[in-house]
């Protein structure tokens, strides 16, 4: 891990970004959703202030996490969806953790109490990642939607910030 590190995603990433985001979708338990957007969809949909890419020595885009807001009330400013993606030639160095960790610290500096997501139950390394990083499971949204013919469930996850109150 010590060759990887974090930064801000910029307009730079986005071919990366968006293959990774397909190449997660291609594995069939990352989402509902079975194309990556378009760079402009996703800079649209996403909080600029908290996307981040983590790199190799060569600048190289191993992964990404951004997050979206989930609701435009204002009640629920301090909410938020994330997606975090690893390239599969990467999975099981950190960078999952690293992103997160990203993720968390720039949106608690943001008094952002609330990140939320969710995952498949197959998805076994996401959900041990995200347990990992201080997310709880909710709950389960049974038959919640069909993928690929079939109906999916999703477990709810959320991290509550220790530091707002």
């Amino acid at each position: 891990m010590a060759d990887i590190t974090v930064r801000r995603m910029t307009v730079d990433d986005a071919d990366r970004v968006l293959a990774i985001y397909q190449a997660g979708l291609d594995g069939g338990n990352a989402s509902f959703e079975t194309v990556a957007p378009t760079w402009a969809a996703f800079d649209a949909g996403k909080l600029a202030e908290h996307r981040f890419v983590a790199v190799d020595p060569d600048d190289r885009v191993l992964g990404w996490v951004a997050v979206s807001p989930t609701s435009a009330r204002s009640v629920y400013a301090g909410v938020v969806e994330h997606s975090v993606y690893i390239d599969p030639t990467a999975q099981g160095r950190g960078v999952g953790r690293l992103l997160l960790d990203a993720v968390i610290a720039s949106t608690e500096a943001a008094g952002i109490w609330t990140i939320q997501s969710g995952v498949f139950p197959e998805n076994t390394a996401s959900l041990a990642l995200h347990q990992r990083a201080g997310f709880r499971i909710i709950g389960t949204r049974e038959r919640v939607g069909r993928h690929h013919g079939r109906w999916r469930d999703v477990i709810l996850l959320e991290r509550r910030s220790p530091a707002i109150t």
